[in-house]
This record gives C-alpha cells, sequence and structure tokens, in this order.
C-alpha cells in the first residue's frame, strides 16, 4: 500500500476503484449483414456507424441467435439459446391474434394440418423466471433504460416487469403502426393499432419515430450521467412498414443504384444512422465514451425485398447465412483496438456475459448460461468455443423447419423435412450455392450427431411426424 506524509502523520494512499462500465447496447431490427458503408454498402449512407467501428472491432463472422425476432432478442436478453427458454419463433401480439391464457401459462405440446410434421407452439412471453440484463444489472446499483421494440410478451411480460426503471416504447409489437407521430392507424382492424405505441404517446404530430427514439436515449443519459447505466436502444427501424422521411428518401432517389435500391429503406437506414451518431456525440460531450462498452448489432438478417443481402443467401426467417449473419461492432476503450476486424464467429447469446463481464458482475450461477464472455475475442484472441447453433422448429419457407449447427468453417442444415441435409464451407462458399451433403456422408453424420447432442442439452422441442398427413 502505498503512503505519503501529511503533517505528523503517514496517512494511507488507498486505490480510487475504477467507475463502473456504462453500457449502450444499439439493436436494429432486420439490419441486413451488408446495410452499412463498413460492411461495404455503397448505396446505404451510415456515417455514424462506420466511425463507431473505425473506434472499436467489427465481428465479421456476427450471427443473431435467430432469422426472426423475438428468440433472438430473447437471447440477447439472457444469453441463453432460443431453444432453452422455448421461445424459437417470432410472438404473437395480441392484434395478431396471440390471446393470453386466463391460466397465465404459455401454451404447450403440438400443433399441424396437413403438413408433414407437427411442430411445437411457440410461446406468448418470455417466462419472468429469467433473468434478463437489466435485473442481472441492478443490484450493483445500474440503472436500466428500454426504448423501442421488445416483443417478448405482452403487459405482465414488458420491460418494467423484467428489471428496467424505463421503458419507452416497449410492447408486444413486432413493429409499429406508423413511424410517424402519433404512430398508429387510424383506421386499423384492432383498438391498439388505432391507439398507437403503448407506451409512447405521441407528442408532435408527424414527428419520426427513430428521432423521438434518439431524442429519448439522449435525455436517458444526460439524467444518468453521473450514474452507471445500461442503455437498451432496440429500434423499431428497419422493419416494415417501410415508411421514412420524404427528404432523406428523395435523396437516395436520386442515387445511383446498386443491388440496394430500395430508397425509402435507405432513408430509414440513414435515420437510424443519425441516431446512433446522437447517441455517441452525447456519450463524448459528457465525458462518457472513454468508460462505456458500445454494441451495435441486427436481431436477424435483412428482409429480402427492402433490401439485399448480396453475397449472402437468401435473408430473414431463412436458415442461409442472408437470414442469420449480421452486422456486429462493439467499441470499448481500452480493450478494443481502433479499426479492427475478427473473423470469431460470435452468436447474439454472448452480449449477456460480455456485458456481466465488463460490469464485474457474477453470472446467475442457478441457469446454464450458452454464450461466452467475448473479452478474449475483443482483445484479438480467440474464445475457444466449437459451435454455434439455431433451433426453428416450425414451418415459414420450404422445405420448412430446421436447426443449424456451425462448427469451424463448417455448417450444416438438419432439414426436419424434405431434403435431409445441406451442408456448406463458408470459408469457400460463402454464398452457399455449392450443397456438400451428398459428397461428404461421414462428415454430415458427425456434424449432426453434435447437433442432435445440443438439441437434447437444450430439451429443445423437436418436430414430430404428423399422423395425418398424406403425401401427394
Amino acid at each position: 500500500m502505498k503512503r505519503f506524509v501529511y503533517g505528523f502523520f503517514l496517512v494511507p494512499l488507498l486505490a480510487i476503484p475504477a467507475a463502473p462500465v456504462n453500457v449502450v447496447l444499439v439493436l436494429v431490427d432486420d439490419l441486413g449483414w451488408m446495410d452499412l458503408g463498413c460492411q461495404g454498402s455503397t448505396y446505404y449512407e451510415t456515417p455514424n456507424v462506420d466511425k463507431l467501428a473505425s473506434r472499436g472491432m467489427r465481428f465479421t463472422e456476427g450471427y443473431a441467435a435467430c432469422a426472426v425476432c423475438s428468440p433472438s432478442r430473447a437471447a440477447v436478453m439472457t444469453g441463453r439459446w432460443p431453444a432453452r427458454l422455448g421461445v424459437t419463433d417470432w410472438i404473437r401480439s395480441r392484434f395478431q391474434g396471440g390471446r393470453i391464457p386466463a391460466d397465465k401459462k404459455n401454451p404447450v405440446g403440438f400443433r399441424g394440418g396437413k403438413q408433414a410434421v407437427l411442430v411445437p407452439h411457440n410461446a406468448l412471453w418470455m417466462e419472468s423466471s429469467e433473468i434478463t440484463i437489466a435485473e442481472a444489472l441492478n443490484p450493483q446499483g445500474y440503472l436500466s433504460c428500454h426504448i423501442g421494440k421488445w416483443h417478448l410478451g405482452a403487459d405482465e411480460w414488458y420491460p418494467e416487469k423484467q428489471g428496467f426503471d424505463y421503458n419507452v416504447g416497449g410492447c408486444d409489437y413486432g413493429q409499429p403502426p406508423s413511424y410517424f407521430d402519433p404512430y398508429n392507424q387510424p383506421k386499423g382492424r384492432h383498438p391498439m393499432l388505432q391507439a398507437g405505441i403503448p407506451n409512447l404517446p405521441g407528442r408532435r404530430a408527424g414527428e419520426y419515430l427513430t428521432d423521438r427514439e434518439a431524442d429519448e436515449a439522449v435525455g436517458f443519459i444526460r439524467k444518468h450521467a453521473k450514474d452507471p447505466f445500461f442503455l437498451y436502444m432496440a429500434h423499431y427501424a428497419v422493419h416494415t412498414p417501410i415508411q421514412a422521411r420524404e427528404e432523406l428518401t428523395r435523396k437516395y432517389k436520386a442515387k445511383p443504384t446498386t443491388h440496394q435500391k430500395n430508397a425509402a429503406y435507405a432513408a430509414m437506414i440513414e435515420s437510424m444512422d443519425q441516431a446512433v451518431g446522437r447517441i455517441m456525440d452525447t456519450l463524448d460531450e459528457l465525458s462518457l465514451t472513454g468508460n462505456t462498452l458500445f454494441i451495435f448489432t441486427s436481431d436477424n438478417g435483412g428482409l429480402s425485398g427492402p433490401t439485399n443481402n448480396k453475397p449472402l443467401r437468401s435473408g430473414k426467417g431463412y436458415a442461409f447465412e442472408g437470414g442469420i449473419r449480421v452486422p456486429c461492432i462493439v467499441s470499448w476503450p481500452g480493450i478494443t483496438k481502433p479499426g479492427t476486424s475478427s473473423k470469431v464467429p460470435v452468436s447474439g447469446v454472448d452480449w449477456f456475459p460480455t456485458i456481466m463481464g465488463a460490469a464485474g458482475v457474477a453470472l446467475p450461477p442457478d441457469r446454464r448460461i450458452d454464450g461466452v464472455d467475448l473479452k478474449p475475442a475483443l482483445t484479438g484472441g480467440t474464445l475457444g468455443r466449437d459451435s454455434l447453433y439455431w433451433h426453428f422448429p416450425h414451418y415459414r419457407h420450404a422445405p420448412g423447419p430446421y436447426s443449424i449447427i456451425r462448427e469451424g468453417d463448417w455448417k450444416l442444415i438438419r432439414w426436419w423435412v424434405g431434403p435431409a441435409y445441406s451442408l456448406f464451407n463458408l470459408k469457400d462458399d460463402l454464398s452457399e450455392a455449392r450443397d456438400l451433403a451428398t459428397e461428404m456422408p461421414e462428415k454430415v453424420q458427425a456434424m449432426d450427431r453434435q447437433l442432435l447432442k445440443h438439441l437434447k442439452d437444450v430439451d429443445a422441442k423437436l418436430p414430430q411426424a404428423n399422423p395425418a398427413y398424406k403425401p401427394r
């Protein structure tokens, strides 16, 4: 212990504890892997996100934990695989028929009509017994704010019921009725759509939703600049409806297109980028940047149509890379080397343990946390993890339900109907154009054994043969 002389006494000079790390997690809805300038887009303009990448590390092989939103968001919040949580498809809002049962128990069992397999019922909410990032940080004095899309359950499962001190716009909606204040559909088919977004009352007619979210984020940071905080900026953008500010849309209509060409979608991306810029500028102004872990990512791949994920195959909802590979940027001064990139595969389940590690918080001892702390990779190292997994036991796109294992450069898709397997080497074939399953049966069998072992470990609900199915 160091000591210094003060008057006639020797006084111990105690080490001053480091200030708690602030956390900003920006989760954009449906943002594709190629939807940023720093990712290679020449049509979309994202100078602020590009600046964030220049300050930190860009993971070129970042993944969402599911190809659709609710499961990947549940994985981000808990660090647990969607199959373990029982949230394996997007959760139906009440206006979409997601009725909350009187017994307040999630549905169990299987359903199916004339299809080849019966599929498990999806959850209507993420169980309250799950521990979110906000709940884990709370005992350490963190103030937590959720802004934007929640989509993990109705009233009793809103963010404020899962540890967040503030909830701005978080509800059971998977998309906004409108991107313009009062954020409603006056002639909507359901009263909720006519009323707007719960927890986000209108304030200025015509105000753009992404701009409003940015205002709320800046206000939260300013109010709690002296407190350790966790800001979860879960943009509703760039999900449908594709609606943007008119002046930005005109800008992109006048710009030469590439394989990406939707002017309104491009304008939505720029508004999102401006919101990121406002958060970064506020952190800089308040001298908080140096002590803030800033994470930027997406909840699934880009929706084919509004955007184009080329060179990745397909898009949102699909088992191919276009559905699950997402932008992933981390800036953590003193940890990440500015302007670097990493090929280490990372997943949405990793954000929970990474944030806990940064905050000096122990992981919950009473449950399995599937993600890993990314700090070794953020400092240029590796993670020592062999595989990543996905499980989507539902019908959405042909051929139907699927599960995935990525092991090194190899990716195996197990189709529960139709062709049994697809096998790709992502290092040699990023576009997944050459299916090697029939050429390498031993590789398929080995990876399938590991995949099935994982599915058993997480108690995944697997599709079952439908006794009522009659092949044509």
